[in-house]
């Protein structure tokens, strides 16, 4: 973590808003990313990013190094997910209306759909690894799994697109 954030995190425990608005917006391409990988979902998504912000905001004084701001905000993001899911089973949904395709990069739109193509589990630990820059054994504390079982899953997954592709 940079000093400027570290900066911002230490400003926010002391309760100043803009800091903490500032802090989170440095986070929230990281938050939906993780978000989407784990619900599939954008208002989904955003429902969680917005239970995260709150329950960040409310507990920032727990935190207890700063330097794990991103760790710390992505556990408590990962929890609401998963709160979500909880929360909606046994709702039956209608099929989603097809997403209309716009002028995003064609490479936004392949990861869009190796990511559909992985599992859950496999999804999350894709994301955490390969967009957000965590580590395995980061990556297994937040999960709360051993890290052979994160060096699993992103071999698995690898090979799931692997087939997949050959497929295609």
């Amino acid at each position: 973590m940079d000093k400027e954030l570290e900066r911002l995190v230490h400003k926010a425990k002391r309760k100043d808003p803009d800091a903490f608005t500032t802090l989170m917006n440095a986070y929230m391409q990281h938050l939906y990313k993780t978000a989407r990988a784990i619900l599939m979902n954008d208002e989904d998504s955003a429902d969680a990013i917005q239970e995260t912000i709150i329950t960040c905001w409310e507990k920032l004084g727990t935190l207890k190094e700063n330097q794990y701001f991103k760790t710390w905000v992505t556990k408590i993001l990962i929890n609401e997910c998963y709160s979500l899911i909880r929360g909606r089973k046994g709702v039956i949904y209608v099929d989603e209306i097809p997403e209309i395709p716009d002028d995003r990069e064609e490479s936004d739109l392949v990861w869009k759909e190796a990511l559909a193509v992985l599992s859950e589990d496999y999804r999350l630990v894709v994301v955490l690894y390969y967009v957000q820059g965590f580590q395995t054994k980061e990556i297994a504390r937040l999960l709360g799994i051993s890290d052979e079982a994160v060096r699993t899953r992103l071999s698995r997954a690898r090979e799931q697109l692997r087939k997949y592709y050959e497929e295609v």
